[in-house]
């Protein structure tokens, strides 16, 4: 028997829903608010949560993460009457299971549930206790517990991975990690720089060459494709590829064999694809500027990392990490952190990510020198001046609102004093002229004599 809960405001579904489900030997519960539902969900007891989107006190789908959070979260299924793209987009972005649209059938609904349910049955029966290898990877959010979980099903299968996500936010460790955690740990793990690869040795770095094949080619060189066989090939930010390599390479990766430059003969090599990228490969695809076919080829599993900003409360854990090993590298005493520091790191939005929280860190233990307490001060100036700037902005922006309210309250009488006023002003108006000519001011104002008499008596105008 599993536990189901539902959350939506609408209490003849959620009554029919909680009725075909029990049938089912299940344990239901529904909440009509998302404030409910979140203290029901927050017991750690349920399974599957159905969440509706729109809720009279809160939004369903900025609600998933908080659901989402814990060492086994319940599956979550959105239900909607008024679906739309983005909204499907975000919800599975964020872990979702599925994504109705209402109004649907009670089967629409059952199906996903069976299928959910399992799903967490078979992943409960397949969780190891031997702890994955993820050396650099810091952080127990929700966010990097998903991609972790991603990162084990990649390592125990030979399908090609495309990792996505924006600069510095560790591509290159999860791959890495992947290798380390796959049956192919013991073989080498090639990195490949696209981005860094010279136009005219594309070719030659790749795939190798054979002596006097072109001017300067000296002696036989293994291309970095073959020194991956038997392990991993590492395809940094893979969009940078020219079309005619990319048309090349999809040979390759389909037969793992390749001919170097100058050589006669074919070369067979067994790697395992890892690429990675910050580019929207999709809309490269649509302008031109990527092969479909290839996409399709390298992006077998997808890992999409999240920027820091969007799992802050990993930044104190990977902070102290860092530092420590920053020191250690240094050969001195790991520094402390000052009140200010933290709530600067945190206050910080790290467009730069990981990456660039790891450089200031180092910045700011060479700033304080001998010193054994990192402060605020300490951090880059960019930082410094960033934070101090967005936090004037944000109190100016304050400051104009509540004058704003404030000159609102005063300049707004209430509604019916505004009226009465207005009319009061009308009449007045009307009867200056048209001189107190009652059936020209009824044929101006439209109204009848015994209304118009009945103004003029409430607002005491003669």
């Amino acid at each position: 028997m599993s536990n189901i809960l539902i959350i939506d405001d609408e209490e003849p579904i959620c009554v029919a829903m909680a009725n075909a489900i029990g049938k089912m030997d299940h344990h239901v519960e529904f909440s009509l608010t998302l404030k409910e539902g979140l203290e029901k969900v927050s017991s750690g007891q349920f399974d599957i949560v159905f969440l509706d989107v729109r809720l009279p006190d809160g939004n369903g789908l900025e609600a998933l993460p908080i659901i989402r959070q814990g060492a086994m979260p319940p599956e979550v299924i959105i239900i909607t009457a008024e679906g739309e793209p983005s909204g499907a987009e975000l919800a599975i972005k964020s872990g979702a299971w599925d994504y109705i649209e209402k109004p649907a059938s009670l089967g629409a609904m059952i199906l996903p549930l069976k299928r959910a349910l399992q799903y967490r049955e078979e992943k409960k029966s397949k969780i190891s206790a031997i702890a994955l290898k993820r050396e650099g990877i810091i952080g127990n959010s929700q966010q990097i517990e998903d991609c972790l979980d991603i990162l084990a099903h990649a390592a125990t299968s030979s399908a090609n991975v495309l990792i996505n996500g924006e600069t510095g936010t560790g591509k290159e460790l999860f791959a890495k990690a992947i290798h380390m955690n796959s049956s192919r740990s013991m073989r080498a793990f090639v990195v490949v720089d696209c981005a860094a690869l010279p136009e005219t040795l594309i070719e030659s770095t790749l795939f190798g060459h054979k002596k006097g094949a072109f001017t300067g080619a000296e002696k036989d060189k293994q291309g970095l494709i073959e020194q991956a066989d038997g392990g991993t090939l590492f395809l940094d930010e893979v969009g940078e590829l020219s079309l005619t390599i990319q048309k090349t390479f999809l040979r390759v990766l389909q037969e793992k064999r390749f001919r170097p430059v100058g050589s006669r003969k074919e070369v067979q090599s067994d790697f395992r694809l890892l690429a990675a990228t910050n580019s929207d490969l999709n809309r490269m695809v649509e302008g031109g500027k990527f092969r479909q076919d290839l996409l399709y080829r390298i992006r077998s599993m997808y890992l999409e990392l999240p920027p820091l900003r969007e799992h802050p409360e990993d930044i104190q854990k990977l902070a102290l990490f860092h530092a420590a090993r920053i020191c250690d590298g240094y050969g001195i005493g790991t520094k402390g952190f000052s009140p200010e520091f933290m709530k600067a790191l945190n206050t910080y939005n790290w467009p730069g990510n990981v990456r660039e929280l790891v450089n200031s860190l180092e910045n700011a233990i060479a700033n304080a020198g001998d010193k054994p307490t990192l402060f605020a001060k300490h951090l880059p100036n960019n930082i410094r001046i960033k934070i101090a700037s967005d936090a004037l902005t944000k109190k100016k922006a304050r400051k104009d609102n509540d004058q704003k309210g404030q000159i609102r309250s005063k300049r707004l009488p209430k509604f019916r004093d505004f009226l009465d006023d207005n009319k009061k002003w009308y009449l007045e108006d009307l009867m200056s002229q048209t001189d107190k000519n009652i059936r020209e001011a009824c044929r101006i104002s439209g109204l009848s004599r015994s209304s118009l008499y009945e103004y003029l008596k409430k607002y005491k105008i003669k």
